[in-house]
């Protein structure tokens, strides 16, 4: 096991009507001094930011855009094949999880320890908005469901921050076009047998009111995505 220091690294920001939020998200990013990329990849907004995004033009940063909204998981295999980087890191553009934490995410990573970091919002330390009980529940129901199928100790599944080595998202075959890309992720890592990692992160969680997209729905098609992968590709 080998400390990395000069590790390459592509922020990927799945976006889909964020005008609010999206070019804070992108500035926060380059504020990290990475050595790297981000590339932004809009899902067809139909308020205002796929314009907002048209007209970035910042050193390091790409824009990618899908003409319909097809799903965070079609946003993400359009990252992870543009992505040259050495490390992936998976950014929401929202705003509930802040890019601060990116750096502490890639320190297993950069020691060596690490193939996989997933950032936790519920192994405690970190700021945490205290809302939506049964979210909560449905959360570790199926990090419970994780754990169970494939033999490993996650506290959060769900989680939108992942970072991952390029060659762990090389070879997957990712099928997943919504928010079903989170199980799918998870699953095909594990199987893969890569070295886990979690870190704690904070949490600015959103209401709907405040344009929360995930909702008890996605709970059903995660739990069925964790059993199918378990047993296919």
């Amino acid at each position: 096991m080998s400390a990395v220091s000069d590790l390459t690294v592509s922020v990927v920001i799945p976006t889909y009507n964020e005008c609010g939020t999206i070019l804070q998200v992108v500035e926060r990013v380059r504020a990290l001094g990475l050595k790297g990329e981000v590339i932004v990849v809009d899902e067809g907004s139909t308020d205002g930011s796929r314009e907002l995004l048209a007209r970035l033009d910042l050193p390091g940063v790409r824009v990618l855009q899908h003409e319909r909204n097809r799903g965070k998981g079609a946003a993400l295999r359009t990252a992870f094949a543009a992505a040259t980087g050495d490390v992936i890191v998976v950014q929401d553009a929202d705003l509930e999880y802040d890019p601060a934490d990116i750096p502490e995410l890639l320190a297993p990573i950069r020691a060596g320890a690490a193939d996989v970091v997933y950032g936790s919002r519920l192994s405690g330390g970190r700021p945490q908005r205290v809302f939506m009980f049964w979210h909560l529940v449905g959360n570790r129901f199926l990090t419970l469901l994780t754990n169970v199928l494939y033999n490993t100790t996650l506290s959060d599944m769900e989680t939108g921050y992942k970072c991952m080595r390029r060659e762990v998202v090389a070879p997957l075959r990712l099928r997943s076009d919504d928010f079903t890309i989170e199980p799918e992720l998870t699953a095909k890592i594990l199987k893969a047998g890569w070295r886990v990692y979690e870190m704690p992160i904070s949490y600015y969680g959103r209401t709907y009111a405040e344009g929360k997209k995930i909702t008890w729905r996605h709970g059903f098609s995660a739990m069925f995505a964790l059993v199918r992968f378990r047993f296919s590709d």
